[in-house]
């Protein structure tokens, strides 16, 4: 199977593909410290987990679902706060983007919810494909320390 939990090895290349995602959407001066991102996911009290995807062939990390879990009152129940889905350019069109969130809807009878960005038109057709729906309704709103 293509997909397996991360482990305390894989940070680098969680780092990593954090930080090429961020320069596909146009960030390019991100840079994420190693050793925090470690205790956040690894640490005694973890703020998030990830799934790695690889390809059949090969032990490469070719891509990761980064992820929290999340609660919906209306719902009463758990889900899953998708922050962040890339499969690095090379290993597209092969189905691993499908693998990792299907292994996320699994893990869940709740919701599964991420954000897209606006004009990502062949993210929104993949989506659609999977039976994804956006929110109508909706707007996100983001409250961040002062600078």
């Amino acid at each position: 199977m293509p997909v397996r939990e991360a482990e305390v090895g894989d940070v680098e290349e969680i780092c990593a593909l954090i930080e090429e995602h961020a320069r596909y959407e146009g960030n390019d001066t991100l840079a994420l410290d190693r050793a925090e991102m470690t205790k956040h996911l690894f640490g005694p009290e973890p703020k998030a987990w990830v799934l790695i995807a690889e390809p059949p062939e090969s032990n490469a990390v070719a891509g990761m679902a980064f992820c929290s879990w999340n609660f919906s009152t209306w719902e009463g129940r758990p889900g899953i706060w998708l922050d962040d889905l890339y499969v690095r350019p090379e290993h597209r069109r092969h189905g691993l983007g499908n693998e990792l969130l299907t292994a996320l809807r699994a893990r869940t009878d709740g919701r599964v919810e991420w954000d897209m960005q606006a004009g990502n038109e062949r993210a929104a057709a993949f989506y659609a494909q999977l039976g994804a729906q956006p929110v109508p309704g909706w707007i996100r709103y983001r409250w961040s320390p002062a600078s």
